[in-house]
């Protein structure tokens, strides 16, 4: 009996002992949270901020307990910081590359990722330019150089050189641009400029007009539209065609159920980065956008969720 008893009080000091490393090696990495408790830091790609606001200010609502702060930033950066371990968390338009995972896995990290959403490249001009269908040929033909003034693209054009304005250099509009739009090969056009964040490409297509903004979709819906079917007063939306010859009938605007159906062409996902051993607060936050309320968000916000069930019904609408 004694010497069942010493092995007990063994075994229960060494589960002690166990506890304490594990203890103070959290305090040495300076974190406290939990699953739905504490504060943290994560990146995002800047042009995500809108949809991003709306899923922070939802979960701290319900996990009043938790603080979740943005870092805003290109995407670039933002999965730079994630690899260097200054955050646990990225939201990006583009999963991990295969190097970039294996580099985390040789450091002993387990990355994780998941899909979120689904949102859209947009294009938009300004109010006053009337040419508003363009196809994906004529896109690459200006992002190439190939294309630099409007008449190349609608012949009797006067508005002269186009202009293509991006939120920043290394953002996740330009990789989209690069590498689903040019095959991977770099914008060459001597016309591009690029601000430093989204609203300042939407003010700049409201003052130029010979210039094309090209911007995240979820920056574009009205608020004080519940159907989602209105986008900013303040420029217009180009409607883009697969065709390589754009018309009004086969060109689409990026609406919920165009992107849905695949009839708009700059589609894009937008994924959550992980790299959180822990399993803490990072975890709870891009699991609670993956939850059905966090989906929700994304669906009245004019993005796709990617988790649950969409309806599609025709509605016949009558002018009494």
């Amino acid at each position: 009996m004694r010497k069942e008893t010493i092995s007990y009080i063994f075994v229960g000091l060494a589960l002690l002992a166990s506890l304490c490393v594990s203890c103070n090696k959290k305090r040495k990495d300076g974190r406290t949270d939990t699953y739905s408790s504490g504060v943290i830091s994560f990146a995002s790609d800047e042009s995500f901020s809108p949809i991003i606001e709306e899923e922070r200010e939802i979960f701290e609502f319900t996990y009043q307990q938790a603080k979740v702060n943005p870092i805003y930033t290109n995407e670039s950066d933002a999965i730079s910081m994630l690899l260097n371990g200054k955050v646990c968390l990225a939201i990006t338009s583009r999963d991990f590359k295969e190097n970039e995972r294996q580099n985390l896995r040789d450091r002993r990290f387990n990355p994780r990722s998941k899909a979120i959403a689904y949102d859209a490249l947009a294009l938009i001009i300004n109010n006053e330019n009337t040419d508003s269908c363009i196809s994906v040929k004529d896109i690459k033909e200006i992002l190439s150089g190939k294309a630099t003034k409007w008449s190349d693209i609608y012949p009797g054009s006067k508005r002269g050189d186009i202009i293509v304005v991006f939120d920043n250099k290394k953002s996740s509009t330009v990789h989209f641009a690069e590498d689903s739009i040019l095959g991977g090969k770099p914008i060459t056009s001597p016309n591009v400029v690029a601000t430093k964040k989204t609203a300042d490409v939407i003010t700049y297509v409201e003052k130029t007009p010979n210039a094309i903004g090209i911007i995240g979709s979820n920056w574009l819906n009205d608020k004080r539209d519940s159907t989602n079917l209105t986008f900013n007063k303040d420029i217009r939306v180009m409607s883009v065609s697969r065709i390589d010859e754009a018309t009004p009938a086969n060109s689409w605007k990026p609406y919920q159920y165009y992107m849905y159906n695949g009839n708009y062409p700059l589609t894009r996902t937008i994924w959550a980065l992980l790299n959180d051993p822990l399993r803490g607060l990072p975890w709870g936050f891009s699991n609670f956008i993956s939850s059905p309320k966090g989906q929700m968000i994304i669906f009245n916000a004019g993005l796709l969720p990617v988790q649950g069930n969409i309806t599609i019904r025709d509605v016949k609408v009558t002018n009494d």
